[in-house]
């Protein structure tokens, strides 16, 4: 079990992507592990064949334990593991010797049925088999629950029930990691319009350049990472983490963009996003949000986050607040740009606005510090061009 994050003590095994016995290639996904941040996919470290897989999906194994093989062609993995693996898994077969259970009489013809099934008729079973019914989901109402024909045409009648739908691993984690920072970090929350005229403008003058040059098309949420990393060197509060027992200042600022996946979020880094250029970023989301799209995220693609955007602008959200992801202090939550009628020199007049939600954590930051910091970043984005021009 490698170790893909600090402090990781055991990671989970989702899921094997390839079975023992297959040829794998070194760097080819092999399987996913989750982790307290995330669930990640592990690469093959090496060539070979993959053999002597000791833990299977849903095993919480220690860092460091051995949980298969990558061995050459023909070669055998060391007795040990060869011997463990088949004594982990549960075996449903019966001894040969054993005697068959609840063997019917000629007494017992109308009720007979396996030992660890339900007692049902004859005609029961065949109607029940005929329409699709589970037998194991009826009450029988017969002598000792015995499951008769009409208890099976009553359930072929009753609406199907579904099951409640599995949670994946990925909106487990979610839910468990968003249910602990709500209940644990004590949020409070500044709401701030913005006039976001200079930053279309910004992308506007910005981004065909960019696109010709580097083959990637700037977004909103490229322009916001590089001004907020930025503004966020001036504010090191803003960009710190509680550690438990007291503040920890970052040194870097890394910026964690919240990017939607097939069954939740997951915030994919751009590390030290103050110092790259506006078209590196552009880049680094680009592939960032690709692969977290296909799940071939890696472990050094969700940690070390300082600060967090969410932006749900494109999906015609006006506003609204965000979770913190700790340990990091704020998260700064983006509302879509719409023309709003506003005053301008003592005049109504239509500008694009849009709503910045900044969700702090009382620990690390005070309103105040909060305000001076959300104070600058509406000034950045009112001054983008100059603060993006040379980037």
């Amino acid at each position: 079990m490698p170790a893909l994050e600090m402090a990781q003590e055991s990671g989970k095994i989702v899921s094997w992507l390839k079975k023992e016995g297959d040829v794998i290639s070194k760097g080819e996904p092999l399987l996913e592990v989750e982790t307290d941040k995330a669930v990640v996919e592990v690469e093959a470290s090496a060539d070979g064949v993959l053999a002597g897989v000791k833990s299977h999906e849903g095993d919480v194994v220690p860092v460091g334990v051995t949980i298969a093989w990558i061995v050459a062609a023909g070669e055998q993995p060391p007795a040990e593991s060869a011997t463990a693996a088949p004594a982990a898994r549960k075996t449903t077969e019966q001894p040969a010797s054993a005697a068959p259970a609840n063997v019917p009489t000629s007494g017992q013809a109308e009720t007979a049925g396996p030992a660890d099934g339900p007692r049902i008729s004859p005609k029961a079973r065949r109607l029940a088999k005929e329409r699709g019914v589970d037998i194991s989901r009826i009450r029988g109402s017969g002598p000792d629950g015995t499951i008769s024909s009409e208890d099976v045409l009553a359930a072929a009648k009753a609406p199907a029930v579904s099951a409640p739908a599995a949670l994946s691993s990925v909106a487990r984690l979610m839910a468990e990691r968003t249910t602990q920072s709500w209940t644990e970090v004590p949020h409070f929350f500044l709401v701030r319009d913005i006039d976001a005229g200079a930053l279309l403008q910004s992308r506007e003058q910005l981004a065909p350049a960019i696109e010709r040059d580097r083959g990637v098309k700037v977004t909103h949420t490229d322009l916001l990472v590089a001004l907020t990393a930025r503004v966020l060197k001036k504010h090191p509060k803003m960009n710190a983490s509680w550690a438990g027992n007291g503040i920890r200042l970052n040194p870097n600022v890394n910026m964690s963009v919240a990017m939607a996946v097939t069954d939740g979020v997951v915030g994919a880094v751009i590390p030290n996003a103050d110092a790259a250029s506006l078209a590196d970023i552009a880049l680094q989301r680009r592939d960032l949000s690709e692969r977290a799209r296909s799940g071939r995220l890696k472990p050094a693609d969700v940690t070390g986050g300082t600060f967090t955007i969410t932006n749900l602008g494109m999906y015609n959200v006006d506003a609204f607040n965000a979770i913190i992801a700790p340990p990091q202090a704020a998260i700064l939550a983006v509302g879509r740009i719409a023309d709003r009628v506003v005053p301008l020199n003592g005049q109504p007049g239509v500008r694009p606005m849009m709503t910045l939600t900044l969700s702090s954590d009382h620990r690390v930051v005070d309103g105040a510090q909060a305000a001076i910091f959300l104070n600058d970043l509406a000034e950045a984005i009112r001054a983008a061009g100059e603060w993006l021009g040379e980037n």
